[in-house]
């Protein structure tokens, strides 16, 4: 499939997605999240890829939120399902078995705060903004804005930045919660990759077990989320890489993790 609205692109054992709608500051549209989808999909299915950068087209933004051109005569039903899409391609990214690292390079605003905060890690410019902005357009969140960012940042601070619409800085965003690590803009990429690239060299399977038990174990009391970690601590040793990598240990040789997840 040729994409309209994104770039897909491997590099070595990393996917790339770049959303490229830099004329409109790569607002989301129904065809991007078709897209993205689309590319998705061809990610999980392929076990040579181990990470995922997100990133934004340009040098303003990497998305500045919902297309309101397309947006603003939607019916309560056309925007019931808009918004759905946005949550199932969101939950779709947070289900793939790999680390998902949003490269924030300009605003993340709307939309593209929603998404960074669907990856694992945010790695932002210095001179990237976020916010939720809906308010000032009579509206709220739609791609789970209200939810996940109370999970990130509390209740009162979530309902601070939706309520008052404000953008906050790259540095402020860290200070709360919702960025991972703050780089100057010139070195964004080059210090996501190198993130990117370390995350590549472990193993698939431990990689998954982490982010799977994290995510299931978050909502759950401290001891069930302790059985699902001695679960998948004993799963972890099915595996080749536990093998490769407890011997490489044994061995005072760097592993090199070949395994699969299935």
């Amino acid at each position: 499939m040729s994409y309209e609205t994104i770039i897909y692109e491997v590099e070595e054992n990393v996917a790339i997605i770049t959303l490229n709608r830099p004329q409109v500051f790569n607002a989301i549209n129904p065809t991007v999240i078709a897209e993205m989808k689309d590319a998705l999909e061809k990610i999980a299915a392929d076990q040579s890829i181990k990470v995922l950068i997100l990133t934004g087209a340009g040098d303003k933004a990497f998305v500045s939120g919902a297309d309101i051109a397309t947006m603003k005569d939607f019916s309560p039903l056309e925007q019931r399902f808009f918004s759905r899409q946005g949550h199932e391609l969101l939950f779709q990214l947070e289900a793939l078995p790999i680390p998902v690292i949003a490269c924030v390079n300009g605003f993340a605003l709307g939309g593209g705060a929603e998404i960074s905060m669907a990856c694992d890690f945010t790695y932002a410019a210095d001179s990237a903004k976020f916010g939720q902005p809906e308010i000032n357009l009579g509206i709220i969140p739609g791609f789970g804005g209200t939810q996940r960012l109370s999970r990130l940042v509390g209740k009162s601070m979530a309902k601070e930045l939706c309520m008052t619409g404000v953008m906050i800085s790259a540095q402020e965003a860290r200070d709360i919660g919702l960025v991972n690590k703050v780089f100057p803009k010139e070195t964004l990429w080059e210090e996501t990759m190198t993130v990117a690239k370390l995350l590549a060299s472990k193993g698939k399977v431990s990689i998954r077990a982490v982010k799977d038990t994290i995510e299931r174990g978050y909502d759950q009391d401290l001891r069930a989320g302790c059985y699902m970690e001695i679960d998948a601590s004993a799963i972890c040793f099915a595996s080749e890489d536990a093998k490769e990598g407890m011997g490489a240990f044994l061995e005072k040789r760097k592993a090199e993790f070949k395994g699969e997840l299935s």
